[in-house]
């Protein structure tokens, strides 16, 4: 099962995103009809609701009066906080049932407005944000719910800022163009991404790449996409292990092959074994063979254990290393050699010269 995270600002589209989503055949879990249903009326959540705001969030007929609770809520931080406690626990639990219920080999797709606000990006296998220009937003707004100028900018603002929804997004919709455009958009996600990572998911496989990958120039988006694997990874693993961006692309300019090489740092080779299958339900299966570095003394290899990505949309090699060993050490201080001396990158000898800077400047791995 592909779990996907869906969000956008107010205004730029989500949920024609959702709908297109759900025709191609995903599972749509749209945290905001959860977000209703935890509080109708004779549930535990409108209960607490009143006992906190009180019974003037009622209407006469004892549901609740959303625009009275929103009038409550509204500008006051510590109000809104108070019912985020009672309403978001209710629908992860909610959220967690229905995604259970899927059938095996479904997309499921979790439609959540405030996802890049409330961290959650991390507990997805890949995240969709939906993005529009601000002006179109208010248009979108103002001429299609009625809201005034102001108070549409006021929603808007009260969002998280396009750059952080960037940074989140392991896939940008622009929603700009007329609808047909936009679904040409998600169809081509569909069929081209999304459909083969869960077949790669489903079958532990990482997805197809050529054996040999050009240099190309250094991409802006490696240190970025590296943090987001990073932060999937340490989600799923949990406390106690060290996952670094390590390799060229983690060197800031450098020409470097098109692949993301990440590091998890580990006790022995037996404990990487043990988290192999966990890091397959993660979206990173192990690469069959045996694998090993040549690093520290001529001649000398030192095993290590390698997994790839299921997702079609990323090349990534993740290596599995005991802290501590040549291999480990080897990998840092390239990394952090290249990071300090950019022009490093051309010499023959970088290895030798890599030992020598380190020895010169105290460098220890960290």
């Amino acid at each position: 099962m592909l779990r996907v995270g869906l969000t956008g600002g107010i205004g730029a589209g989500k949920s024609a995103v959702a709908r297109r989503l759900a025709e191609r055949g995903a599972v749509i879990i749209d945290a905001d009809l959860l977000a209703r249903e935890v509080v109708e009326p004779g549930t535990d959540g409108l209960a607490e609701i009143v006992e906190v705001f009180g019974a003037g969030v009622l209407t006469l007929e004892g549901a609740l009066d959303r625009p009275a609770l929103g009038a409550r809520v509204f500008g006051d931080e510590a109000a809104r906080r108070r019912l985020e406690k009672i309403i978001h626990p209710r629908v992860r639990e909610r959220t967690a049932e229905l995604t259970r219920s899927a059938a095996p080999g479904s997309i499921v797709v979790n439609d959540v407005p405030l996802l890049v606000e409330a961290g959650l990006a991390s507990s997805y296998h890949l995240v969709i944000v939906v993005m529009a220009d601000r002006d179109v937003r208010l248009g979108r707004l103002t001429r299609l719910r009625g809201m005034s100028v102001a108070e549409a900018t006021a929603r808007i603002d009260a969002q998280t800022d396009d750059a952080s929804r960037r940074a989140a997004a392991d896939v940008t919709l622009t929603n700009e163009d007329d609808l047909e455009c936009l679904h040409a958009r998600v169809d081509e996600l569909w069929h081209g991404r999304l459909v083969e990572f869960e077949r790669n998911l489903r079958s532990g496989r990482s997805a197809t790449r050529s054996p040999e990958s050009r240099i190309v120039q250094s991409d802006p988006e490696w240190p970025a996409a590296a943090a987001r694997l990073i932060a999937r990874i340490r989600h799923g693993l949990g406390d106690g292990f060290d996952v670094q961006h390590v390799g060229p692309t983690a060197a800031p300019g450098q020409p470097a092959r098109d692949v993301i090489d990440l590091m998890i740092g580990v006790r022995t080779l037996d404990e990487a074994d043990g988290l192999a299958r966990r890091l397959g339900e993660l979206g990173f299966p192990a690469r069959p063979g045996e694998w090993s570095d040549r690093a520290g003394s001529p001649g000398g290899t030192f095993p290590k254990r390698l997994h790839g990505c299921a997702d079609p949309g990323y090349r990534v090699d993740l290596h599995l290393r005991v802290v501590g060993s040549p291999g480990w050490r080897h990998a840092l201080l390239l990394r952090d050699y290249l990071r300090a001396v950019p022009e490093a990158a051309d010499r023959a000898d970088m290895a030798r010269a890599a030992d020598d800077w380190a020895s010169s400047t105290g460098w220890q791995p960290s």
